[in-house]
């Protein structure tokens, strides 16, 4: 319907601040003519749209106009509000205020979304601590690189000076991506290990540009291992948490097994040490030995204070 498309192409403008006639044809498999058509009908509508002609040309739409929450249904509304809570629930700071300004732009829907509640608070700590996360927030905005104290995933402590990129939501928690001048390379950080944050007045140029298809690593020069183990009943729901399905092997009577890539370091052995006796590493062999290890250290820790 043509409603629906003026609709979704003041919707595109306001995403992109701009687009092209062709574009905008090949994606509602109509003719520039009719986009053209459409752009005259949301002029006349009083929405601010324009067009260029020539090279650098398109259609645009002036900074400053948004939608009102006319234009929203109770189901676009619903599904704004959920991804605002979820945000919000991520500790990303401000986003209440918003929450409560649709509430008040929406009056009478305030019950449309009482059937969800999103919380991923981690246990013991506070990714918002000292305004760190508006402090990277802003460096990223204003390109300044930022200093601080790192605890790595090897509990080694060191200084990093670094170029923030970009903020990553990932796994429960928030990360923050950019280049370490120190490394000489691009690395995540997870902001609950930094530390002593300082924003610097030295300003600096993107080395380039992160897309949302980037899968950047905690550290990028870390291995891959294939792992094999296998798993008891009691450790099925756990497994089943943290894995897909489709990688998981179950047995008739509950046990089963999994077969993955993981990295190696130190996490990945306190994480398969919290199964405790529920899962065993079948392979690699050298992966076997290294719990082996530190599990008869645990126990000899324990026997020491018996």
């Amino acid at each position: 319907m043509k409603i629906n498309r003026l609709l979704e192409i003041s919707t595109i403008l306001l995403n992109r601040k701009s687009t092209t006639a062709k574009k905008l044809a090949e994606r509602f498999n109509v003719s520039t003519r009719t986009i053209y058509r459409d752009i005259d009908d949301l002029s006349s509508a009083g929405v601010p749209v324009y067009t260029n002609r020539g090279k650098g040309g398109g259609i645009f739409l002036l900074e400053d106009y948004y939608i009102s929450g006319t234009t929203l249904n109770d189901t676009d509304y619903e599904s704004l509000k959920i991804a605002l809570e979820t945000l919000e629930a991520t500790k990303y700071p401000n986003v209440e205020t918003v929450i409560d300004k649709l509430g008040s732009t929406f009056k009478n829907k305030e019950q449309s979304t009482s059937w969800i509640n999103i919380d991923f608070t981690p246990w013991g700590s506070d990714i918002n601590e000292n305004n760190k996360f508006n402090d990277i927030k802003n460096s990223i905005l204003s390109r300044k690189v930022i200093n601080f104290e790192y605890i790595s995933s090897y509990g080694e402590a060191s200084k990093r000076h670094i170029e923030p990129v970009k903020l990553w939501f990932k796994g429960r928690g928030w990360y923050i991506y950019g280049y370490c001048i120190d490394k000489k390379d691009f690395r995540l950080f997870k902001i609950t290990r930094m530390k002593n944050i300082l924003i610097t007045d030295r300003t600096f140029i993107f080395r380039k540009t992160v897309s949302s298809k980037d899968k950047p690593q905690e550290n990028q020069s870390m291995s891959l291992i294939d792992l094999t183990f296998k798993f008891k009943k009691s450790a099925l729901y756990r497994v089943y948490d943290d894995f897909d399905s489709d990688i998981i092997k179950i047995n008739p009577d509950g046990s089963g097994e999994v077969n993955l890539s993981l990295p190696v370091d130190e996490w990945i052995y306190g994480y398969l040490l919290s199964f405790g006796d529920g899962i065993e590493v079948l392979k690699p062999a050298s992966l076997r030995e290294v719990l082996k290890d530190k599990a008869d250290k645990i126990s000899a820790a324990y026997k020491e204070k018996l």
